[in-house]
């Protein structure tokens, strides 16, 4: 019964060190584990995320992992901007862009890589 599961978003690094080091001090995320220098967790919420280690990082041209940070959007950019993170910016028809924030009918979202070209989210949701 997949529904009673916990999932959670695996992404595949090319360095597990860098990639670490980029989602403990500019994301700010804290190791739960590590298992023989090939997989890291990290807690989010009540969720966990999984990086390990592949020649295929970054190959995926689509979002990764989505934090739903509510009201504190422009709050998260500001300081993951602070930290060094540069934001995506996409040309998308139904978005206006302000600033590093997309702008959508019912949503804003901020979209920024890690390392390894995987593409993180942050929305208001």
């Amino acid at each position: 019964m997949l529904t009673l599961a916990d999932a959670k978003p695996t992404i595949g690094v090319k360095n597990l060190e860098v990639s670490c080091e980029f989602y403990e001090k500019k994301l700010g995320l804290s190791p739960i584990d590590k298992r023989n220098g090939l997989i890291q967790h990290y807690q989010c919420g009540n969720s966990l995320i999984e990086l390990y280690k592949t020649d295929f990082a970054g190959t995926n041209k689509a979002t990764t992992v989505t934090w739903g940070v509510g009201d504190n959007l422009e709050k998260e950019v500001s300081d993951l901007k602070s930290k060094g993170v540069v934001f995506e910016h996409y040309n998308m028809p139904q978005a206006k862009l302000v600033g590093d924030i997309h702008v959508m009918q019912g949503m804003k979202a901020a979209w920024f890589k890690d390392p390894d070209g995987n593409i993180l989210c942050l929305h208001d949701h």
